[in-house]
């Protein structure tokens, strides 16, 4: 684990966002569970790769790593589990375009916590990077927008607030693990998919692709998100997810041959210049410390 620590943080916000991309190709997987079974079931493969990260990493030490969370961590959990059951309400009461895209202001709401709440200046390169990145995913889901639900749209949101909120925290206590944040929005997250669920047995080959979601693309997604952003600015961080619109559309076309519209490789490719141009950007900067 200490391995993984030694990693640049951006690459690791990188592997994460890499990891997050397969949640689409794995819910299009899924033979007949609902929306609040894959909740539940992405949730308790998510706590097992939780669990075993933090019984590695902490050993006889693992509650106390729990006791160092103190309020803020555990308030970024409780944010965190609210966001994981908001995008699956979403799901419900709105089209899947509309989400998507709001789930993308991920990135506005990054730059602009981190600025009033961290004092976090925003550079040049990363206020274009932005531009260019939302422009993108513009490109990508605007022609498919349309009004949905009220309540489905405002359910979207609370996914990247709530995720800006968790990095913000994260941003805020750098030397607390608050990877033991993850198993708090876990815990949580369950007990809504559990409660909203009619029955919670599912087919063995949705259990498999809740333990796909669960372990490795939520898993360790957030475990490298969330260490990751111990060591990178909040806008960056934003920036750098936003790779995960652009693969995942990717990884439909290659495996369950959803061919994407032109219009959203035009976008799909902005977005991945913005996010070269924030790599160019952090490279630059270090080199100037240096």
């Amino acid at each position: 684990m200490n391995i993984i620590r030694k990693l640049p943080g951006p690459f690791l916000v990188f592997l994460g966002a890499c990891s997050l991309s397969f949640g689409g190709l794995i819910v299009k997987s899924f033979e007949g569970a609902t929306l609040w079974q894959i909740l539940f079931w992405r949730t308790v493969f998510f706590l097992i790769v939780i669990s075993l990260y933090l019984t590695l990493t902490y050993k006889k030490q693992v509650f106390r790593s729990f006791y160092n969370l103190g309020f803020p961590g555990f308030f970024g959990g409780f944010i965190l589990s609210l966001g994981f059951s908001g995008y699956v309400f979403a799901m419900y009461n709105t089209t899947v375009a509309n989400a998507n895209f709001i789930i993308q202001t991920q990135t506005i709401f990054l730059a602009i916590f981190g600025y009033f709440f961290l004092k976090e200046k925003i550079s040049v390169i990363t206020l274009t990077s932005i531009i260019l990145a939302i422009s993108g995913i513009l490109l990508m889901v605007g022609s498919s927008l349309s009004p949905g639900q009220m309540s489905g749209n405002i359910a979207a949101f609370i996914m990247p607030i709530s995720f800006a909120t968790l990095i913000l925290v994260v941003r805020k206590y750098p030397t607390v693990d608050m990877v033991p944040a993850q198993f708090v929005a876990g815990v949580f997250a369950l007990l809504i998919g559990f409660l909203m669920s009619e029955k919670i047995m599912i087919s063995p080959n949705d259990i498999f692709l809740g333990f796909l979601a669960g372990f490795l693309q939520l898993g360790l997604g957030f475990i490298f998100i969330t260490i990751g952003a111990q060591r990178t600015p909040s806008a960056m961080v934003g920036i750098i997810m936003l790779t995960e619109a652009v693969l995942g559309p990717l990884w439909a076309w290659l495996f369950i041959n959803e061919q994407p519209p032109f219009i959203v490789i035009i976008g799909g490719s902005i977005v991945i210049f913005a996010v070269l141009l924030q790599f160019y950007n952090l490279y630059t900067s270090e080199k100037k410390a240096i």
